[in-house]
């Protein structure tokens, strides 16, 4: 017999963070690790479209942007012990990002115009995820306000971004 995947617990508009506390759905927490999972999802639509080297370093970000979410899924100021569980992004994830934008940076030719998204199907998911990556480095900030949150998470992100733009170019060598 196939398990239920409905709970029907959040019917009423609620939802419980990793660290037991309930909060409405339209929290900033939720709308924060929400639009990483999204980000997680466009990526993976990008990852069908892109180069086998190009997929690869993807589904390392995807892996790693699950550990975000699950980051911004626990209120810090709880007395659950969850987050020393979850695996924490470090000064390390973010440097790692720099130097696979850098290297990718070295095939390009440098700017000299405004990119607008287009050619390979691979470029055009990549520009999207950008875009969708901007978004949640925005609601990170938004919790940040209010709580204390790990602040690799946010700089992750903003490299992040930063890649994605490398990435599609990189992906769109031919059409530049």
């Amino acid at each position: 017999m196939a398990r239920r995947i409905y709970t029907r617990n959040g019917d009423d508009g609620t939802t419980r963070l990793l660290s037991g506390q309930e909060i409405a759905k339209d929290s900033v927490h939720v709308e924060a690790y929400g639009t990483v999972d999204e980000l997680v999802a466009v990526l993976g639509i990008a990852k069908i479209y892109s180069s086998d080297q190009m997929a690869e370093h993807i589904h390392k970000i995807q892996e790693k942007l699950s550990g975000i979410a699950a980051e911004l899924a626990v209120d810090p100021t709880s007395n659950v012990d969850i987050l020393s569980k979850i695996s924490q992004t470090t000064a390390e994830d973010v440097e790692s990002l720099e130097q696979l934008a850098d290297k990718l940076s070295e095939e390009l030719s440098p700017l000299s115009t405004f990119i607008i998204p287009g050619g390979s199907k691979a470029a055009v998911f990549l520009h999207l995820a950008r875009t969708v990556c901007r978004r949640a480095e925005r609601r990170v900030v938004a919790i940040k306000r209010d709580y204390k949150i790990n602040p690799e998470v946010l700089k992750y992100l903003n490299r992040l971004s930063d890649l994605l733009f490398v990435m599609s170019r990189y992906e769109n060598r031919e059409y530049e």
